[in-house]
């Protein structure tokens, strides 16, 4: 009989862990050592150059950390991938381990703050030119691809306006210019996206996130072609952000419940997002699952699903009104976070757009009475009802 590609429930659970670090065990220890010993140096040796597979001292690779990466590369379907120490020290090591001075970069202008700031705030400093367009307007995207573009970075649903961009349209444009394509698909998961399928060279998350599950450990993670990925492990392994292993096991163990959480949690948010488009203290929904959402049909093409994240506006517009209705929810954290079992809740100005000023949010469209909501699993009557009684005080 052929063996046949395990679906992406089995692939969560079992993917990576196929070669037992410890024989016998059923569950990938920590491995709390930073460095490995070799009676034999000229085994040493090959494991340190990379001819013989082991490990060497845990800032460059450690075993725990191996099986986390080897998970998410096969989720992603991806050659290759390595780990960080956060979502945006992966981020960072990225662009930092691939531009040069006097290459040219094209983005969007609803990237992550933290991204945001690469772009606007350190890669200019190295001479590295950062243009950012209308994320939605495709044909400017293109345009300037076209003009001239090394690095193209994406970022799709958007945080925390929700924005919705075509993979498959983008990345084509940017093989065509000989640009590396990175997409960052931590709001998706690779449960409800596959960029790697839609044409990107590289995928970022920050798997603090989704993939953890639990907001209990930092870790970020890239896959994609094997040349570009090694090039970020060197800059990685030399600039010092490593992976701990302890984060490593506990991203790893969340992983392993990952295709249960978002199936319940698209689940949950579709509803709460049709419910709010409705409630009487709410103007928008920035929801891809709502069918008037503006990139609904190209979200329906390339999503599996909508995804946990979505984010409302206030009628009334202001961050007190905001203040008031997250500070009576019973059963959300309002936190700088996102992507865990519990719902978490926050405006722009303190969690994803932090960085950036009240003018610089405006810029980017992000409007103060903005708030993210990150959907839990929990009982999605009781997320109603508390989302009812919290928007009451606006009555």
């Amino acid at each position: 009989m052929n063996k046949r590609h395990p679906k992406k429930a089995t692939s969560v659970v079992w993917a990576g862990e196929e070669d037992y670090i410890i024989p016998h065990v059923t569950q990938v220890p920590v491995v709390q050592s930073v460095s490995f010993a070799y009676e034999d140096i000229d085994e040493w040796q090959q494991v340190a150059l990379g001819q013989k597979e082991g490990h060497i001292y845990s800032r460059n690779t450690n075993p725990t950390v191996d099986v986390f990466e080897k998970k998410i590369c096969r989720l992603e379907g991806a050659e290759a991938a390595t780990s960080a120490s956060s979502g945006m020290a992966i981020i960072s090591n990225t662009l930092f381990g691939l531009l040069s001075p006097g290459q040219r970069v094209v983005s969007v202008k609803d990237t992550y703050g933290g991204t945001n700031k690469i772009f606007t705030e350190f890669l200019p400093r190295f001479n590295i030119e950062c243009i950012l367009c209308n994320t939605t307007d495709h044909q400017q995207i293109e345009k300037e691809v076209a003009r001239g573009c090394d690095l193209l970075y994406l970022e799709t649903p958007t945080n925390p306006t929700i924005k919705i961009i075509d993979l498959e349209r983008l990345t084509k444009a940017g093989k065509k210019a000989g640009a590396i394509v990175v997409v960052d698909n931590t709001f998706a998961t690779p449960i409800n996206q596959q960029p790697i399928s839609l044409g990107a060279d590289l995928v970022v998350h920050s798997a603090t996130k989704f993939l953890g599950g639990h907001a209990d450990a930092l870790a970020g993670a890239v896959c994609g072609r094997k040349e570009l990925v090694n090039k970020i492990y060197h800059f990685r392994e030399i600039n010092g952000a490593s992976l701990d292993p302890m984060a490593a096991y506990l991203i790893l163990r969340g992983m392993k419940t990952l295709a249960l959480r978002i199936e319940r949690q698209n689940q949950n948010a579709l509803e709460i997002a049709r419910f709010l488009q409705t409630h009487p203290q709410v103007r928008t929904v920035f929801y891809p699952g709502l069918e008037d959402h503006e990139g609904h049909d190209i979200a329906s093409g390339q999503m599996s699903g909508f995804g946990a994240m979505l984010s409302f506006m206030l009628k009334e517009e202001s961050l007190e009104a905001v203040g008031k209705v997250i500070s009576r929810l019973r059963y959300a954290h309002t936190a700088a976070n996102l992507g865990a079992v519990e719902t978490i809740v926050g405006p722009p100005a303190t969690t994803s757009h932090v960085e950036c000023t009240r003018e610089e949010r405006q810029a980017m469209g992000i409007p103060e009475s903005l708030i993210r909501y990150s959907t839990g699993i929990e009982d999605i009557g009781d997320l109603k009802e508390d989302l009812d009684q919290a928007l009451a005080v606006l009555r």
